[in-house]
């Protein structure tokens, strides 16, 4: 059997955006059970309707991630109902795009909450079932940001540094005790979702969003620690190591403009 065919997967804010593709990447890949949360219930409804026309029937929760009740809630009804999730993709995720001193202290914690601290409770409360059953797959979508500092990406930036040092944590973790469950760690540039409006790229392409599905749905059947895209972020480790601070701000900052693609964020509306 694949990694993916007749298994049960949640995808959190999974009824737009590269959560609606990957569920449906997912469907046609064989999956026997979709699960979606997403605070939007409009959205979200309207997601499960689509789908169903594709002849596919879809489990669906209106979920805040930020509230930590409704999250654990929500969990044990997928354990008691359905008996647990093989497949969690933690996609979920928010961005606000501004400096942060602009920010209220409200804006700060929902960032980190939301990008961050949910994604330790949703696994918390759904990993017990995965250890147990001897076989699962945890993916994280951290983001590129993770890795560079950003001006008007402070406290997302914060938020995705810390997702990707608890997911590679976890895999090691999850290793050390041969659980055989999986970790990925998805650490992609802007994605063309419109939750990045109005952001320009002068040298690094956006990702398309078909694109960034796809590749995290290959990087689950083949068991990769890290997801990075386009290729250049797989150098980004490398050249931070290498640079001094000033160069890498200089090269990678200025000339490849990496520190001014915020500065006409829109964002989603």
């Amino acid at each position: 059997m694949s990694h993916i065919e007749h298994k049960k997967a949640l995808i959190t804010g999974g009824a737009s955006g590269i959560g609606k593709i990957m569920g449906r990447m997912l469907l046609e890949k064989g999956l026997g059970t979709l699960v979606i949360w997403d605070i939007n219930e409009t959205m979200l409804l309207h997601t499960v309707e689509e789908f169903k026309t594709l002849g596919y029937t879809v489990k669906h929760a209106v979920v805040n991630v930020m509230h930590t009740e409704a999250v654990l809630e929500a969990a044990n009804l997928l354990n008691t109902e359905i008996g647990g999730i093989d497949i969690l993709i933690n996609n979920a995720g928010i961005v606000v795009g501004k400096f942060f001193t602009d920010h209220t202290h409200e804006e700060i914690d929902r960032t980190m909450i939301i990008n961050c601290s949910a994604l330790m409770h949703i696994t918390k409360a759904l990993l017990p079932g995965m250890i147990a059953a001897r076989q699962g797959h945890i993916v994280n979508i951290a983001s590129a940001a993770g890795m560079v500092s950003n001006p008007k990406m402070s406290v997302y930036a914060a938020s995705k540094w810390a997702v990707i040092g608890w997911s590679d944590s976890l895999r090691l973790e999850m290793e050390s005790i041969q659980s055989n469950v999986k970790v990925t760690t998805v650490t992609p540039y802007y994605i063309n979702t419109g939750m990045f409006d109005g952001v320009k790229s002068r040298i690094i392409p956006i990702v398309k969003s078909e694109t960034a599905a796809r590749k995290i749905i290959s990087g689950i059947e083949s068991n990769k620690l890290f997801v990075r895209m386009p290729g250049i972020v797989y150098l980004l480790p490398l050249i931070k190591g290498i640079l001094p601070v000033r160069w890498f701000d200089l090269i990678v900052g200025r000339w490849m403009g990496i520190y001014t693609t915020m500065k006409d964020f829109k964002g989603r509306k």
